[in-house]
């Protein structure tokens, strides 16, 4: 496989059922000098055959890794990422949903705003002429979750969790090499480690928060809502750990 534009670590678990297939042939048809890492974390329906007919479809475009057992979604981001980097797969990586509520074309169109800077996520703000369908319970929850990070993080950002971030590859080992603490909320231990790493000021300077131009809820998340309760605990180890190295940087 020559070295791509992008690779974009698509995490799934028992996909099979919603997977946008034709939008998935139709991105790789028109976009060549794209690849996909499809990461396949233990499914029990029938995502593996899915994926395995891609594969055929598209031998030099598609990385496929499959989890010997269900991790979660922060674990098969971290696996996708890592492989890619450590393999020299792109210039850039990306993750974004399998259900695609934002589309591959619009992730690649992000790769426009790294040569000037190095971390680049999309963000929920509804603004005149693009489209954000998600119902309200969602909206409210991702509020609410929005404050409570933006006051951890001591950061003005509207939108840590919309699901699509681009990267420069070389940026990979910072984000990606050590675990994560949360499984659905590591998107902000992401932020926190490019905070702690550049310091406030500097780090600021090499994100963008892009308005998508169409996000759009496809259905039932796979987050239980049961998670609502757990996921406080985990802003609070998130939040633990910010501070570690935020004062370990003072030190420095």
């Amino acid at each position: 496989m020559n070295k791509a534009k992008i690779a974009i670590v698509v995490p799934a678990y028992n996909e099979y059922e919603r997977f946008p297939l034709r939008e998935f042939k139709s991105f790789l048809t028109n976009y060549p000098e794209a690849c996909l890492c499809l990461v396949n974390d233990a499914s029990t329906d029938n995502t593996e055959t899915l994926f395995n007919g891609l594969v055929e479809e598209y031998p030099q475009q598609i990385i496929l890794l499959k989890n010997p057992k269900n991790l979660g979604k922060a674990a098969s981001v971290q696996k996708g990422v890592m492989h890619c980097f450590e393999n020299e797969i792109a210039r850039a990586i990306a993750y974004l949903d399998a259900d695609l509520a934002t589309s591959l074309e619009e992730c690649y169109s992000y790769l426009d705003y790294l040569p000037e800077k190095e971390f680049v996520f999309a963000s929920r703000i509804l603004k005149v002429g693009s489209v954000v369908e998600r119902r309200f319970s969602r909206f409210l929850i991702g509020r609410i979750l929005a404050t409570a990070i933006s006051n951890i993080l001591d950061l003005k950002v509207y939108d840590t969790q919309c699901g699509c971030k681009v990267f420069r590859s070389d940026l990979s080992p910072l984000l990606f090499k050590r675990a994560f603490n949360s499984k659905w909320l590591f998107d902000v231990e992401l932020f926190s480690r490019l905070l702690n790493h550049y310091g406030r000021a500097e780090a600021i300077k090499r994100m963008e928060e892009v308005p998508v131009k169409r996000w759009v809820d496809r259905g039932a998340s796979k987050v239980k809502m049961s998670y609502f309760f757990r996921l406080w605990y985990d802003l609070f180890q998130i939040h633990r750990s910010h501070k570690k190295g935020a004062q370990k940087k003072d030190v420095n």
